[in-house]
């Protein structure tokens, strides 16, 4: 228990940011997943146009008309 005072009494400030502004940092770290998750289904891709057609199709939603224009030759 006394450990456990002792954090909350190191972390008071930014508890109570946390509480008054209720701002976490779950959304860079939800984009910091999908690009590390891109970067592993499209791991051994020789062709940067390749790699780009998977990230656009991994992340959801392309746009289908401007994928046509970027397939490879």
């Amino acid at each position: 228990m006394n450990s456990l005072g002792r954090t909350i009494a190191r972390w008071a400030t930014q508890i109570a940011n946390w509480h008054h502004s209720a701002v976490t940092n779950g959304p860079t770290e939800g984009l910091n997943n999908l690009i590390k998750r891109i970067k592993r289904a499209a791991f051994g891709f020789r062709n940067f146009a390749n790699y780009r057609i998977r990230a656009l199709l991994y992340a959801g939603k392309p746009n289908w008309k401007l994928l046509a224009t970027i397939t490879p030759p």
